[in-house]
């Protein structure tokens, strides 16, 4: 079991579920304490989360099968929107991920989600090796969360994904 402060991994974001952070090189969430965040899905009756669980567990197959479930009960949820692009992404299927987040932010400018949406957005950028467009994706969000006076982890795993993206670039030139 991997707690919160080993390996140094303190200063990880939040991911915004128990035992899950987001590694500030891959900038993809991992489950970090396996007790707790079992525990807090056991406690759930989300689907969203068994979903994000799922895929944080290698278990993509699984993941889209029970999503597909929680589609047909719930299609308009938002979070179930986000998990089916996550899911084309961890399937390295990144074209369809990024037209499935920029279609939810069309729906959702102007609102508290969009900030999500962008986050969202530049995670799949950044892992598809489209860095300068997960920047701007990265520093919207970033803007938003500011602007919008939004909880400090939340900002703070904006400006480390900005910030990790800003990185790259300047290696890459």
């Amino acid at each position: 079991m991997m707690t919160a402060m080993d390996n140094g991994i303190s200063d990880w974001p939040t991911a915004g579920f128990p035992g899950v952070k987001v590694n500030p090189d891959t900038l993809l969430p991992q489950i970090v304490n396996e007790d707790v965040c079992q525990d807090a899905l056991a406690a759930s009756s989300d689907d969203a989360d068994r979903v994000m669980v799922l895929l944080l567990e290698g278990q993509v197959s699984e993941a889209a099968e029970l999503l597909a479930e929680a589609r047909i009960k719930d299609p308009e949820s938002f979070r179930l929107r986000i998990f089916e692009a996550e899911i084309h992404r961890a399937t390295h299927r990144f074209d369809r991920a990024v037209q499935l987040f920029r279609q939810l932010l069309n729906e959702v400018s102007g609102t508290p989600r969009e900030a999500v949406v962008h986050q969202y957005l530049g995670r799949a950028q950044y892992v598809s090796g489209h860095v300068s467009a997960a920047a701007e994706s990265f520093a919207r969000a970033l803007d938003l969360r500011v602007a919008t006076a939004a909880d400090a982890a939340l900002i703070y795993s904006s400006a480390v994904a900005l910030q990790r993206a800003r990185d790259v670039l300047e290696l890459a030139s």
